[in-house]
């Protein structure tokens, strides 16, 4: 059979995701903050754009009317809200699979640093901060507080005399991390600055001996020792124990007392001092102002029993398109470049706009379906927080997996039990043992909580025990799974346990 060339005209639809498509998916996944930096740079960039004044709603500004109640019963009077859009465009709904780029946001010591931080086992990863429901302005205001560098370098200032050691102890500051570790080494240190390791260790020394007491340290047991020297009681006793500090985070206290020549008192009385200590002595010290977190979404209960949801118009970039800019420019007789480069200015902030409006429509319709489906979790707490997945919602309000995964992405809410992030409310489901509803994998991890903190020093339950008693209170759930939701928690296993609870009643005895 012969081979021949010829020409063939087809025709099909295809979807071509232009610059401005991408542009408007890409703002969907942006937090408030990342969001604001955004619109700062449009801003800059694009001379027909200008920042609203004031707090009257503009044009294309969905503020003031994307609020919708939210019905006891589960229904939502959506009557106030378009959330058609209108715009023509392509809708955001669809799954555009790796079409734009995007930031993606041990040891037996280490051990001991997270446990003497902590005064109690940290709580389930969700909720933080309160909201009253009644809509006043949240305040971010953060009290100036004394930079570190700024704190040791004043005492540097005083305490050198010598010019060189200066710089050496300027640079040695510049070297300490927030929680106040040397992160380099000092023979590193040497090399860079071109002078004897010998001079770097006399002043790290003298670092280490200035306020706060163990700054400089190069591991957690360094910053303890310099604390203890401060105090007096570096004595070869308690030397031993912070050679040995693997053990002290396993509990092995009978092997400690034999390796420090102590018996059981004087341990105990060690063991008070050294969790008296402060294992990050830089956080006393602020480097920056931590940024509380901004919610997008606020939810409140109003006195006609409806959950009102509204977007945060704090949140809410308020653009203006200035035409008469262009028009004036247009009057002005400039040229053909001048034109077509104010005419591409003016596409791009029409569709900015349209794109921001759009994009808070979609978060109000996301975020409308979540309280519909987590009404018990307002109404009653953690305990009744229900199984959700993205597809729920995706089907409830007919859009793409891909389109709520973003939306939900970095994106927080305030509700009258604590602000969390709109992830938060999507939990895998654990079978109940009685045939009834699933349970959410956040309310187990509470149910496993609260019987930990109800055993007594005498009973401490193991994870097969917990098992039979999750079982008792229908819940089907695995030992292995039980020890996972467990360690995600911090809590240590029930060995760990008894040993802490014994070792806290010696100390209440």
């Amino acid at each position: 059979m012969a081979l021949s060339a010829k020409l063939e005209l087809r025709t099909s639809q295809s979807l071509v995701m232009t610059p401005q498509l991408q542009q408007a998916i890409k703002l969907l996944q942006l937090n408030n903050m990342e969001l604001g930096d955004f619109v700062a740079t449009e801003l800059e960039r694009n001379p027909t754009l200008e920042q609203a004044e004031g707090e009257a709603p503009v044009e294309g500004e969905p503020a003031a009317e994307l609020q919708a109640p939210v019905k006891a019963a589960g229904e939502v009077a959506v009557d106030r809200v378009d959330y058609s859009g209108g715009s023509g465009e392509a809708p955001l709904d669809t799954d555009y699979e790796n079409v734009f780029t995007h930031g993606e946001t041990g040891d037996g010591a280490a051990g001991l640093a997270g446990e003497m931080e902590r005064a109690a086992w940290s709580g389930v990863g969700g909720g933080g901060g309160g909201y009253d429901g009644e809509g006043g302005a949240l305040d971010l205001a953060g009290e100036e507080a004394v930079s570190l560098k700024a704190h040791l370098l004043g005492q540097v200032n005083a305490g050198l005399d010598d010019p060189v050691d200066r710089l050496i102890g300027a640079h040695l500051i510049e070297s300490l991390d927030e929680a106040g570790y040397l992160t380099e080494d000092v023979g590193e240190v040497a090399a860079k600055l071109g002078c004897p390791a010998a001079r770097v260790d006399v002043v790290l020394g003298r670092l280490q001996a200035m306020d706060p007491a163990g700054i400089g340290a190069r591991n957690l047991a360094e910053c303890l020792a310099l604390q203890l020297a401060e105090r007096d009681r570096l004595d070869p006793a308690m030397r031993a124990l912070l050679d040995n500090l693997d053990s002290l985070a396993r509990h092995d206290l009978d092997g400690l007392m034999e390796l420090c020549a102590v018996d059981e008192e004087n341990m105990a009385e060690m063991i008070a001092e050294i969790r008296d200590l402060n294992p990050k002595p830089g956080l006393l010290f602020d480097h920056e102002v931590a940024q509380p977190v901004v919610p997008d979404v606020l939810i409140r209960r109003e006195a006609d029993g409806l959950w009102r949801v509204e977007l945060n118009s704090e949140t809410l970039p308020r653009l203006l398109v200035n035409a008469r800019y262009s028009a004036l420019v247009e009057t002005l007789g400039r040229g053909s470049k001048e034109r077509a480069y104010l005419t591409e200015c003016l596409a791009d902030a029409n569709w900015l706009v349209k794109s921001l409006d759009q994009r808070a429509r979609t978060i109000m319709k996301v975020a409308s379906e979540i309280v519909r489906q987590q009404e018990n979790f307002l109404e009653h707490g953690i305990t009744h927080l229900r199984p959700l997945n993205l597809r729920t919602v995706a089907d409830a309000i007919e859009m793409h997996e891909s389109t709520v995964s973003r939306v939900t992405s970095n994106k927080y809410v305030a509700t009258p039990r604590g602000i969390f992030e709109l992830k938060y409310f999507f939990t895998s489901a654990i079978a109940s043992s009685e045939g009834g509803d699933a349970h959410s994998a956040e309310a187990v991890k509470h149910h496993i909580r609260g019987l930990i903190e109800a055993e007594e020093a005498s009973k401490v339950y193991s994870d097969d025990r917990l098992v039979e008693l999750l079982r008792d209170g229908g819940i089907d759930i695995a030992r292995r799974t039980v020890a996972k939701y467990r360690e995600s928690m911090d809590i240590p296993s029930s060995v760990q346990r008894r040993r802490m609870k014994k070792a806290a009643l010696q100390k209440a005895g």
